[in-house]
This record gives structure tokens, sequence and C-alpha cells, in this order.
């Protein structure tokens, strides 16, 4: 089946906003904002009944006003007088629409959100009960407060507002390709978005938080299409409980099915399960960059080896990878004998490898190290550790600084996957995140979420990448 054509959403061209104002706090406000805040270089206008100018784009009274049908329709109105905008923007041949209100089905107003998906006929309209849609190589289509951000390899799509607006205020070296919110899914769904975005050629990984299984059957479709074209997915959905099942009816009118069907369908396409939105977030950023993913080599002992300069991490994390049932292959004697001459006397070898804090800051030294486990004939991936404070004193920089090269030294000449965490999520900065992203070496927050991480990054590849 062909992908559905969005690119009148996800790359518009021109754009109008319904109910364009310059009052604080406001939907139109906030997405003409938006658009310059962006530095979107199409042609944008208001639509109001009697403002003649907002925020020095020109307005008209209707959509039939405007000299040319848009793109994409951004529709800042109460519910009420949706349906007639969404059919008015049907009409004169529009590509596609936004609606931000609330008040539809999830209200009870069923009726309400039949009558817009009527009125929209072909036409992809996104929401309602959504905060819009954020494309950092398109435009942004957005209804609520957004700081510029370098564009990246990882797309969000969500049905909860709130999560796709705090996951734009995530650092740790995360940067967004798109950012949508679905909203109810009256029209377009996550699926559908899904099966557009994964044909970008700059994408790498999409994280879906979902409150409804929606279309099965075209759920499954989406991430096939996704494994072909070696885009990486994650999913997190609610409704494990009858208390999350209600509280997503409430929210967005989803109706939640069978967890352990749903989440089967979902790992047997491929994608990697979430537990929390953390997970979700730091998977999609992980499965976005392609080095990082384990190609199964037939090698029977082959696995992860950890490395940390902490005992205490060592056992916290050889404990979660045998939790997950990750192997950690002891190391050969020709490597112990390699690294004999580069660790400090004190160390033990073994995998997990607590290299000590008496050699921080040597970056060469270390760099050896991580070569050395590398090249074990047992080992075909890395997980290193490393937590940087936000704060410290100018003279200690130096020594944090050679260790975050070191390590992304060894890993970049290894030539097998690695992947760098911190063990607490606050020990993550962004900027040595995004310096390790840099060297394909992705790099996450928290010691459980790297080791589901690891196992993503392993056990999705077969059926992904090869």
């Amino acid at each position: 089946m062909d992908p559905p054509d969005l690119s009148a959403l996800l790359r518009p061209r021109s754009v109008a906003v319904v109910g364009a104002t310059d009052r604080p706090g406001s939907y139109g406000d906030a997405a003409l904002c938006n658009l310059a805040a962006l530095g979107f270089s199409g042609e944008v206008w208001g639509v109001h009944p009697t403002r003649r100018e907002v925020h020095g784009r020109r307005c008209v009274p209707t959509l039939e006003d405007l000299p040319a049908p848009v793109d994409a329709v951004v529709v800042a109105i109460p519910a009420a007088a949706v349906p007639d905008v969404i059919g008015s923007a049907a009409r004169i041949g529009c590509g596609a629409a936004v609606v931000f209100a609330a008040g539809f089905a999830e209200a009870g107003a069923t009726v309400l959100q039949a009558e817009l998906v009527s009125a929209a006929g072909a036409m992809p309209v996104l929401g309602p009960n959504c905060d819009g849609l954020v494309s950092f190589h398109g435009a942004a289509l957005w209804g609520d407060a957004l700081v510029p951000r370098p564009a990246g390899r990882v797309a969000l799509i969500s049905q909860s507002g709130n999560v796709a607006v705090n996951a734009l205020a995530v650092g740790r070296g995360l940067s967004f390709h798109t950012v949508a919110s679905v909203g109810n899914q009256a029209v377009l769904d996550a699926a559908t978005l899904l099966s557009a975005l994964v044909e970008d050629e700059q994408l790498g990984s999409v994280a879906l938080f979902l409150e409804s299984d929606g279309d099965g059957a075209r759920l499954a479709d989406a991430l096939a299409r996704a494994a072909e074209r070696g885009i990486g997915v994650a999913v997190l959905k609610v409704g494990a409980t009858a208390a999350g099942a209600t509280a997503a009816a409430a929210h967005t009118g989803a109706l939640a099915g069978n967890q352990r069907v749903f989440r089967a369908l979902v790992e047997e396409a491929g994608a990697a399960w979430a537990d929390d939105v953390h997970d979700l977030l730091e998977l999609a950023k992980a499965l976005a960059v392609p080095p990082a993913r384990v190609h199964p080599s037939g090698a029977d002992a082959s696995g992860l080896a950890i490395l940390t300069c902490s005992g205490g991490d060592s056992g916290l994390a050889a404990d979660e990878a045998g939790r997950l049932g990750l192997a950690l292959p002891p190391l050969g004697t020709a490597t112990v004998e390699r690294l004999r001459s580069l660790l400090p006397p004190a160390a033990t070898t073994g995998n997990p490898l607590d290299y000590t804090a008496m050699i921080w800051g040597e970056r060469e030294r270390l760099a050896g190290i991580v070569e050395a486990v590398a090249a074990d004939p047992a080992i075909d991936q890395l997980l290193l550790f490393f937590d940087e404070p936000a704060q410290m004193e100018a003279g200690l920089r130096a020594s944090w600084d050679g260790v975050r090269e070191g390590l992304a030294d060894g890993a970049a000449a290894s030539g097998i996957p690695a992947l760098v965490a911190s063990t607490l999520p606050d020990l993550l900065q962004h900027d040595s995140a995004a310096a390790f992203v840099a060297r394909g070496v992705p790099a996450v927050g928290g010691l459980r979420t790297a080791l589901a991480c690891v196992a993503a990054l392993r056990t999705s590849s077969a059926d992904r990448w090869l």
C-alpha cells in the first residue's frame, strides 16, 4: 500500500491560522508566534472576521477570502465552530488542517466530532483536542509554548499533548525531527502518521505514545514499513490497568483493549516496548543512531560488555542484565593479558569491568581499555557508563572531558556497537550526550533504561535491520 501523502501537514509551503490573534496565552497567538520562531519561510495568513493584520501577518475574514488555498490550516477557535471551518477548508482545496480545540468525543460530544469528520472528507485533519505538530524540517503548527531547537532524527507521535509538550523540553542530547500531538485521532491516527513519516530520509526513529489500540492492521502495516526502511520504533501504551484505561477514555475518548495482545503485536512487528515516558524517549534516541544497532554474528557466545569506574554500578548493571536475559560473556585470556598493562593494580578484570576511578581523566588509557574489551571475540556490544554533574569546579572539568573523550575515542575505534549511559538520568548532560551522538554513540540517562536500550538494540535488530 502506498504511504499517505501528508506533505501539506509535514512540510507545508503556506499556512492560514483561523482565529489569528495577538492575545497572549491563546492558541491563535501561539500558532503565529511559533511559525515565526522556527523561521517558517512560506506564506502565512491570519483569518479573523474583523482584524486586518496580526503579528505582521495580513488577515482575511474567512478562508474563502484567501487568494489561493493554503497547504495547512491551523484551526484555533472553539469547538462548536470547527466543523464549518473544516468544511470550508476542504471545499476550497486546502491540503490539511490541525484542530486544537477540545470538547469533542472525549467530552461526550460524539455528534460534533462526527460532523468534523464528515466535513473533512478526504482532507487530513490532526486532532481535535491536540497541541498540533512541529516539523523541525518544515513548520510549527503548534498551539503551545515552543522554544526553537536544532533538528534531529527522532519523531514523537503522542495522543497526549502534555507528553509531547514535556518531551520538547527534554535535553540529554535528544533532538527531534517531528513532534505530533494527535489527540482524538478523529480523522488522522497515529498509525497513518507513522506510515507517512517513515518515508522521510532524515528520520531515524519514532516514539509512539498511545492511549488506544486503534486500527491494529494499519499499525502493523506501518511498523512493517518502518522495519523495511530501517526506522527504529519504540512504543508506550497506557491502559495496562482498569484505572489507566478509564483515564485514557476520559482524556481522548480512547478505548484501550487487551494490553498483552497489543504488546505482542508491537513486539512481533519489531518495535521496542517502553515502560514509561523516560524509557520511551531514551529508547527512541538510541534507536535513531545506526552504528549502535547490533547485527547478529551467529556466534553463540557473543554478548555485551559493561565498563564502569564503580564496583557498585557493576553489580547493579549485572543484576539488570540478568533480569533482561542479556549475556555477559567472560573476557578471554588474550583480552585479560592485554588489559593487564592498562588497568591500575586495584582493578579486577571481568565483565562487567570496573576500571576504577584511579585512572579518571586519562584519555588515551581509557580509550585503550575500551578497544581491548571490544576486540574480544565474545563481545559484540559495549555499554559504557559515564556520570557527569551539571555543575563542577573549573579545575575538575578537564578530567571529566578526558573521560568523555577517552570513552568516545575507544568506542569509535572499536568497530562494534556501543552505548554510553549515566547511572542516574540527571547525570547525563546535554552537550556531552550530543557529542557522543555526533560520533555515532547514543547516550541515554539512567542505568535501568540503559540496559533496556541495550536489549532493544539487540533483540529488535534481526527483524528490523537485516
